[in-house]
């Protein structure tokens, strides 16, 4: 039977029940109506004329009025017509012969006699009518009680029906449901040897076919793949295994997934049988196992010495991240999960070597030109000094020439004893507590000269109570000195320069803004990067690419940040925090 029909006979069979209920329900409600009826339209009109002709009675003395004869007459006239009753007719009749006896009279005593007759019979019929409300009263409770012991008998079998309806008859259509939900979701798990098995002949069981070919194809699938997975998972062992880097890969369970034999050997853990163990375990007599897992994140550079020699390592950790079908209010979604995470010793030492190497020439040849390219300057302050010898204008060109080299050697040196300092970790900071406008002054008095040469206005702008600053103010002040020259380089003639200082979230910023061209986007992330220069369109590049770098390693020695906004065509802002 299909799901259809199903439907169609479960809901007509409520509609017969409901509708045998209703049709029970309106026959003794009309039943009830009826006896109802009954005692008001007959019996109650007929104590009512009673009542008037006993008022027409009492109203009036003898002789009777012809008005009061009228009267009484009419009401008798309506009881004749309204005689429902056994008995009423023949006391009805004798009413009707004594009042036309009474008419006929003309003796009081006679009348009065006839007047007692009258209150006889108009009482029997009051009595007979009573009497008959009373029946029918009691018939029309007795009918009551009976119509609601049968309802309530018919109430109680259609609840029960209904209600056996309502429990039973969903389930012919959610069992099935129910089942084939469990199946999907077997499914979900990989058990594709999941079956459905429907004994109706209808929709559900065809759907319950397809589910299961549906089943059997993946199972097909899974285990014809499942060599190819093997496959591939030595495959890749193999690749892991062989690697010069030390992996190491943990599951969501902290549970070791994969570990090479280099990552055994730095790590120096010998168990072969590590693959599966905890990490909690592994930890506690391995610290710097759990210096690894603790520090999930690219971390500094970090030494260990194995076989009497010092070794650098870079790591890295990054999730392992699958998908994963995921139920969201009822909806099946497609989402990613992190199923572990795989740490990346990599040995930098010949790369730290080399670097070490770079840091002591760079050093070394600083040092060694600094000597005689201060030489060369005294030299040129000799030749300048008219006691020497007097010089024409193109000796004196050439000069100033070779002074602007000599400065800018001398400038270049200077940058690269710096970075060596930085570098090597060897710079010496000393920190005292200053005024911030005290830095500011110091720069300005710096770049004065320059700033007058180019006609720009350095403009300053500061808070009313500035706080004292905990730094180094050498450092601090050759941070300041070289925004500003790179902002007067930039900068165009008669032109302006702002410095600001202002506090800040607990913070004391510097900046310096010019109004010159401006920095594009694409070049503003590596401004800070050592030796990195911005393109000037075929210019002439001054400078060694070092001074912002120096800068930023500068400020986050003291604990604080550095940073720029530029736009195109608006100059650019150059910017340091320091606590207050």
């Amino acid at each position: 039977m299909k799901v259809r029909t199903k439907l169609r006979l479960g809901f007509g069979f409520l509609f017969i029940i409901v509708l045998l209920f209703g049709a029970t329900a309106l026959f003794y409600i009309r039943d009830i109506s009826e006896n109802a009826k009954g005692i008001l339209k007959n019996n109650y009109e007929s104590l009512s004329f009673a009542r008037e002709m006993h008022t027409v009675l009492d109203d009036n003395d003898l002789p009777f009025s012809i008005a009061a004869t009228t009267k009484f007459n009419q009401y008798l006239l309506k009881q004749e017509h309204n005689i429902t009753e056994p008995g009423e007719e023949e006391i009805t009749k004798n009413l009707r012969n004594t009042f036309e006896s009474f008419k006929k009279s003309k003796e009081n005593a006679v009348n009065t006699q006839f007047i007692r007759d009258i209150r006889h019979n108009l009482r029997e019929i009051e009595r007979l009518n009573m009497h008959a409300i009373v029946r029918k009263n009691d018939n029309a409770r007795a009918s009551v009680n009976r119509a609601t012991l049968f309802l309530g008998l018919v109430g109680t079998f259609t609840f029960l029906v209904l209600f056996s309806f309502s429990v039973n008859f969903p389930g012919f259509i959610a069992d099935p449901l129910r089942a084939l939900l469990e199946g999907i979701r077997e499914i979900g798990q990989k058990n594709y040897s999941k079956r459905l098995h429907f004994e109706q002949n209808d929709e559900f069981s065809e759907v319950a076919n397809a589910f299961n070919q549906m089943a059997a194809r993946l199972n097909d699938w899974e285990n014809s793949n499942l060599a190819t997975v093997i496959s591939e998972k030595r495959r890749i062992e193999t690749i892991i295994e062989q690697m010069q880097d030390a992996i190491i890969g943990i599951n969501e369970k902290q549970e070791v997934l994969f570990m090479n034999d280099t990552a055994r050997k730095t790590l120096n853990i010998t168990d072969d049988k590590v693959i599966g163990q905890n990490t909690d375990q592994l930890i506690k007599s391995n610290d710097l196992f759990k210096s690894i897992l603790k520090n999930d994140a690219t971390i500094k550079p970090f030494k260990i010495v194995l076989g009497g020699r010092e070794l650098f390592f870079q790591m890295q950790s990054s999730d392992i991240v699958v998908p994963n079908m995921g139920e969201t209010k009822g909806v099946l979604q497609l989402a990613n999960q992190s199923a572990g995470k795989v740490y990346i010793l990599k040995n930098i030492t010949e790369f730290q070597e080399r670097d070490e190497a770079k840091t002591n020439f760079i050093a070394t040849i600083s040092h060694e030109l600094k000597t005689p390219i201060a030489s060369i300057k005294m030299s040129l302050k000799l030749l300048n000094d008219q006691r020497v010898g007097a010089i024409n204008a193109e000796q004196e060109q050439l000069i100033n020439h070779i002074k602007d080299d000599n400065d800018r050697l001398l400038k270049i040196t200077s940058e690269l004893l710096e970075l060596s300092q930085v570098e090597t970790g060897n710079i010496q900071l000393n920190f005292v507590p200053v005024n911030p406008m005290q830095i500011v002054d110091y720069a300005i008095t710096s770049i004065q000269f320059l700033a007058n040469q180019k006609q720009v206005k350095l403009e300053i702008l500061k808070d009313e109570k500035l706080p004292d600053v905990h730094v180094d103010i050498e450092k601090t002040a050759w941070v300041l000195v070289n925004f500003l020259s790179n902002a007067l380089r930039y900068s165009a003639e008669k032109s302006k320069i702002v410095i600001q200082v202002k506090t800040q979230n607990g913070l004391v910023e510097f900046s310096v803004k010019d109004f010159g061209k401006g920095i594009d986007e694409t070049y503003q992330k590596r401004l800070f990067d050592r030796y990195f220069q911005v393109p000037t369109d075929g210019q002439n590049k001054s400078g060694s690419g070092l001074g912002l770098a120096i800068s930023k390693d500068f400020i986050n020695a003291q604990g604080g940040q550095i940073g720029l906004e530029s736009e195109i065509g608006m100059g650019s802002r150059f910017y340091f925090s320091l606590p207050a």
